[in-house]
C-alpha cells in the first residue's frame, strides 16, 4: 500500500474540507431563505446536497484511515446522514455510519474486534475506545447524535432508552464547533462545516424522543406514565411546533384521565404556542362534544375548518422542519391525534348548525359541501380524502332535511327528486335477505341502501307537503314509502350480521312513514286509518315521540280518555329522542308541520288523572 506524503495528505485534506464546506454553504444559503422556500423546493435542493456528500464520502473512505482524514470523514458522515435522513435513506446512512466508526477505531490504533451484535453495546465500546483523551472523542459524540436520530426515525425507541444515560449526558460532553477544530485537523487551515450544530441536533432529538415515548405510552393506555414523560421541562430552544405537540399529547393524557377542563387548558397552550396546531383544535372540539357544550363545539369547528382551508405554510426543510417530521413517529401520532379533512369538518359543522345552531347557516354549509362534488373527478378525490363523509345520496337527503328545517320545502323537493330518480330504477321487484353478509356479498347491502335512500326521499317529500298542509299529497308520498318497504323482507337468521345501513334504520323509516301518514289522516278526519297507522308506527319504532303524542291526542278527541292517559304514561316511559349515533339525520323528525304542545297535552293528562283519583277517593 502506497503511503501518501505529508504534503499530499494536507492538499487532499484541504480540498475535501473545502468541498464539504461548499455543500454545507449551499444548503445553508437555501435554509436562510426561510418561508420563501416551500417544502417541495427544499426536497429538490436536498437531493443534490445528499448526492454530493455521498460522492465525497466515498472518495475519503477510498484511502487508508489516516487520523486527520478520519476526523474529516466523521464530519462528512455527520452531514451526509442529515441529508440521508431527510431523503429517508436510513439503511444507507446507518451502514456508512458503522463503517466510519470502524475506520475511526483503526486510526486510533484500537484492536478491531468483531463488533457486538447489539447496537447499544457497540456504542459503549466506541465511547470507551474513543474516550476523552482521543482527538476523535468529540466527533464520536457527534455521530452518537446521528445514531440517535437513526434509531428515532426507525422506531427503535428501546435502543435509545437503553443508552439513555449516555444520551442525556451529551449536553455536558459535546464540544462546540470551535473546540472541535482545535482538537484535530492540524494539517488543514480550513475547518469542516456542519449542516446543524450537534447541540441543536441533540436538543431536537431529546424533544422528539419525549414525544415518541409519550405517544407510545398513550397507545398502550398508560396515561399516567405518559403524562410524567411529557411534563419534563423542555429545552428553551424547542421548536414551537414540537412544543405544541407536547401540550397536545399532555391534553390527550388528561382527557383520558377524565380531566377534560385541564385538557382544554393544554390545548389552549398548544394553540398559543403554534396557531397552526390543528390537532389541538380538533381535540378541543372533541372535549367540548363530550362536555355537551354544543356552542363551543360549533365555534371550534368553524375555526378548524377555516384553518384547514388555509394554504399550507412554507416550512424550513432541515433541522426544524423536514427532519422534525421524519424523526417523529408519524403513524403513531396520526392515530392518536387525527386531523380530519376540511370537507369532513364542514359536514360535521353543517350537521351541528342544523340540529343545535343556526339552521340557515347549516344549509349554506351543506350547499357548499355539495358544490365540491360537481364532477366525477372531484367526487372521487373528495371521498378518498374524506372517507368519513356519508355517501352522496345521504348527503343529498341530509341537505334536504336541512332545507325543510329552514322552511324551504320547494328546494327540498328538488333534491329528493334527484335521489329518487337515481335509485328507483335500480331497485329489485322484491328483496329477501336471510343470509349472513359474509356469504351473500355486498349486493344485498347495496340494495338495502337503495331502499333506504329512496324511501327516505319519499318521506322527506311527504314532510314537505305536510308542512304546506297538502295532506292528500302527503298521504300519497308516505304510502309510496310504505309500499316500497313492503318489497323488502329481512329475515335475521342465527349468526346473521346487520345488512348495509341496517335493518333498524329501515324500521325507523317505516315508523316515520306510518306516523306521518297517521298524522295526515288525523288532519283529514280519517280517524280509523289514523289510529291504525299511529299504532303500527309505534310497533315499528317503539318510543316514537310524535306518533305517541298524536295517538294520545286522537284517543282524547274520541272520548277514550282513560285509554289516552294510560297510553300517554306508557309513551312517556318509552319515548327517547334518537341521536345521530343511532340513526342518520334524515331519519329524524323535522317537526316542521303542525305540531302538538307536549306541555299542554301533559297538563290535560295530569288534570284528568288527578280528577279520577279524587273521584276514586270520594267513593
Amino acid at each position: 500500500m502506497t503511503v501518501m506524503s505529508y504534503e499530499t495528505q494536507t492538499c487532499l485534506l484541504d480540498q475535501w474540507t473545502k468541498q464539504n464546506n461548499a455543500i454545507v454553504n449551499k444548503w445553508k444559503q437555501h435554509k436562510d431563505k426561510g418561508d420563501l422556500v416551500t417544502r417541495e423546493q427544499g426536497l429538490g435542493l436536498l437531493k443534490p446536497c445528499y448526492e454530493a456528500s455521498l460522492k465525497l464520502l466515498q472518495i475519503i473512505q477510498g484511502v487508508p484511515a489516516v487520523h486527520d482524514h478520519v476526523q474529516l470523514e466523521m464530519a462528512v458522515v455527520y452531514n451526509f446522514c442529515m441529508f440521508s435522513l431527510s431523503q429517508t435513506q436510513v439503511p444507507e446512512a446507518e451502514g456508512l455510519l458503522a463503517h466510519s466508526l470502524e475506520r475511526a477505531l483503526v486510526a486510533e490504533g484500537c484492536d478491531l474486534r468483531t463488533p457486538p451484535s447489539e447496537p447499544p453495546v457497540f456504542w459503549r465500546m466506541i465511547l470507551e475506545s474513543l474516550g476523552s483523551k482521543s482527538s476523535l472523542h468529540s466527533s464520536s459524540l457527534q455521530l452518537l447524535c446521528v445514531q440517535w436520530a437513526i434509531w428515532l426515525s426507525s422506531g427503535r425507541l428501546g435502543f435509545i432508552l437503553e443508552l439513555q444515560e449516555e444520551l442525556l449526558s451529551l449536553s455536558d460532553r459535546l464540544d462546540d464547533t470551535r473546540r472541535t477544530g482545535e482538537q484535530g485537523l492540524e494539517m488543514s487551515a480550513v475547518r469542516p462545516a456542519l449542516v446543524i450544530h450537534p447541540r441543536e441536533l441533540k436538543d431536537l432529538l431529546h424533544i422528539c424522543t419525549v414525544i415518541a415515548q409519550g405517544a407510545e405510552l398513550l397507545c398502550e393506555s398508560r396515561w399516567s406514565e405518559a403524562l410524567t414523560v411529557l411534563q419534563r421541562d423542555p429545552s428553551p430552544s424547542t421548536p414551537r411546533d414540537l412544543l405544541a405537540q407536547i401540550h397536545t399529547l399532555t391534553g390527550l393524557c388528561l382527557s383520558s384521565l377524565d380531566r377534560p377542563h385541564s385538557a382544554l387548558q393544554c390545548y389552549r397552550k398548544a394553540l398559543e404556542t403554534d396557531g397552526r396546531c390543528l390537532s389541538a383544535l380538533q381535540q378541543s372540539v372533541q372535549v367540548y362534544r363530550q362536555l355537551g357544550n354544543t356552542q363551543a363545539e360549533i365555534q371550534g369547528l368553524h375555526l378548524l375548518h377555516s384553518a384547514l382551508m388555509l394554504p399550507p405554510a412554507s416550512q424550513p426543510t432541515l433541522a426544524s422542519g423536514l427532519l422534525n417530521g421524519f424523526l417523529l413517529p408519524g403513524q403513531t401520532l396520526s392515530s392518536l391525534l387525527p386531523v380530519p379533512s376540511a370537507l369532513s369538518v364542514l359536514h360535521c359543522l353543517a350537521q351541528k348548525c342544523v340540529l343545535h345552531g343556526s339552521v340557515p347557516e347549516g344549509v349554506e354549509h351543506y350547499l357548499d359541501l355539495l358544490a365540491a362534488l360537481q364532477s366525477d373527478q372531484q367526487m372521487s378525490q373528495v371521498f378518498s380524502e374524506a372517507p368519513s363523509l356519508p355517501r352522496l345520496p345521504e348527503l343529498y337527503l341530509e341537505t334536504g332535511y336541512a332545507l325543510l328545517k329552514a322552511q324551504r320545502p320547494d328546494d327540498c323537493l328538488v333534491l329528493c327528486d334527484e335521489v329518487i330518480s337515481k335509485t328507483i330504477d335500480m331497485l329489485p321487484e322484491r328483496l329477501l335477505l336471510e343470509e349472513p353478509m359474509e356469504e351473500s356479498g355486498h349486493g344485498s347491502a347495496d340494495h338495502l341502501g337503495l331502499v333506504l335512500w329512496c324511501g327516505a326521499a319519499y318521506v322527506l317529500q311527504a314532510h314537505c307537503y305536510a308542512h304546506l298542509k297538502d295532506w292528500k299529497q302527503a298521504v300519497t308520498l308516505y304510502t309510496q314509502c310504505v309500499n316500497l318497504l313492503r318489497k323488502l323482507c329481512v329475515i335475521q337468521t342465527a349468526g346473521c350480521v346487520e345488512h348495509g345501513l341496517g335493518a333498524r334504520n329501515l324500521q325507523r323509516l317505516k315508523g316515520l312513514a306510518l306516523a306521518g301518514r297517521g298524522i295526515s289522516f288525523v288532519h283529514r278526519d280519517q280517524t280509523r286509518e289514523a289510529l291504525r297507522d299511529l299504532k303500527l308506527s309505534l310497533m315499528a319504532a317503539p318510543g316514537f315521540a310524535s306518533a305517541g303524542l298524536w295517538l294520545t291526542e286522537l284517543l282524547w278527541r274520541l272520548g277514550r280518555r282513560q285509554e289516552a292517559v294510560a297510553f300517554w304514561e306508557e309513551n312517556q316511559r318509552l319515548s327517547s329522542p334518537p341521536t345521530l349515533q343511532s340513526v342518520p339525520m334524515f331519519l329524524l323528525d323535522p317537526q316542521t308541520g303542525p305540531t302538538l304542545d307536549p306541555a299542554e297535552l301533559r297538563g290535560r293528562m295530569e288534570e284528568f288523572t288527578k280528577t279520577q283519583h279524587d273521584l276514586g277517593v270520594s267513593l
